[in-house]
C-alpha cells in the first residue's frame, strides 16, 4: 500500500498540473478522499482513496504503457530532430514527476513496440546488458537472403564494425526471399541493421513486434495502451 501524501504533492507528481494548479484543484472542491470532498491541499491521503472530478488517479503507483511507434518519430524530448514519440502521448503524462521516458530506443526509421514508463528501476531492469530481454524484429533487406545467415547469426561470432566484442547468438528465421525475423537479447546501437551490414545486406525496413513478454497485438500505429504496473523489488 502506498504511503499517505499531501494532495497537492500527489496531484502535481501525477501530472495534474503544477503545485499551484494542484492546490487550486483541491481548493475548488474537485478532489474527494473516500467519497468526501477535501479542500485542504495539505491533507494527506493514499492514492487509492483519491478521486479527481469523480475519476480515480491515473497510474498512481507508476506508469507503464505500450506505444506503437510510427516511422519518422524520434525517441527524444528534443524536437530539433523531427516529431518525437512524446507528441503521441497524453499531455498529462508529460507533466509527471519522475518524467516519462522510453525503455531503450528505436531509431527514426524503425517502427514498432516501445515501452513507456516513469520508473527508472524498470528502465534499468530491462535495458541492463545482464537482463538478456528477448526482442523480436521483423526485417526486410535489399537482396535475397542466404540460408547460411541463420547459422552465422546463431554462432555468436558476428562482429560489428568498431566493436571488439562479438554479438551474442541471435535467432534468424527466414520468412521469404528478402523477409526475416531476428530475435536478440542485446540492445546495441542499430544492432539489427549493423548485423546484416556485416554480412553484406542492407536493411530497408525494420519493425519491432515484441519486447520481453510484451507484444503489439492489434495496437494501431501511433496509439498507446496503459499496462498493469509490475511489482518492483
Amino acid at each position: 500500500m502506498s504511503k499517505p501524501r499531501r494532495l497537492d504533492q500527489m496531484l502535481a507528481s501525477l501530472g495534474y498540473g503544477s503545485r499551484r494548479e494542484a492546490m487550486g484543484l483541491v481548493d475548488r472542491g474537485n478532489v474527494t478522499v473516500r467519497g468526501v470532498v477535501v479542500t485542504e491541499p495539505e491533507h494527506k491521503a493514499i492514492s487509492s482513496d483519491v478521486l479527481v472530478r469523480g475519476e480515480p488517479l491515473e497510474a498512481p503507483e507508476g506508469l507503464l504503457a505500450l506505444l506503437h511507434k510510427p516511422l519518422g518519430y524520434v525517441c527524444t524530448h528534443a524536437s530539433d530532430e523531427g516529431p518525437t514519440i512524446y507528441e503521441l502521448l497524453p499531455p498529462r503524462w508529460l507533466k509527471r514527476n519522475p518524467a516519462v521516458t522510453s525503455v531503450g530506443r528505436l531509431d527514426k526509421d524503425t517502427s514498432g513496440l516501445l515501452l513507456i514508463t516513469d520508473q527508472g528501476l524498470l528502465v534499468q531492469r530491462w535495458t541492463s546488458p545482464k537482463a538478456l530481454v528477448e526482442k523480436i524484429y521483423e526485417v526486410e533487406v535489399d537482396a535475397s537472403l542466404d540460408v547460411k545467415l541463420v547459422e552465422i547469426f546463431a554462432s555468436g561470432t558476428v562482429q560489428l564494425r568498431g566493436e571488439d566484442k562479438p554479438c551474442l547468438p541471435a535467432c534468424l528465421k527466414i520468412l521469404g526471399d528478402k523477409l526475416a525475423t531476428v530475435t536478440l537479447t542485446e540492445g546495441r546501437y542499430h544492432q539489427v541493421r549493423r548485423m546484416f551490414a556485416s554480412q553484406g545486406w542492407h536493411v530497408v525496413k525494420l519493425h519491432r513486434s515484441r519486447f520481453g513478454a510484451y507484444e503489439l497485438a492489434d495496437l494501431k500505429v501511433g496509439e498507446h495502451q496503459l499496462l498493469p504496473f509490475p511489482a518492483l523489488p
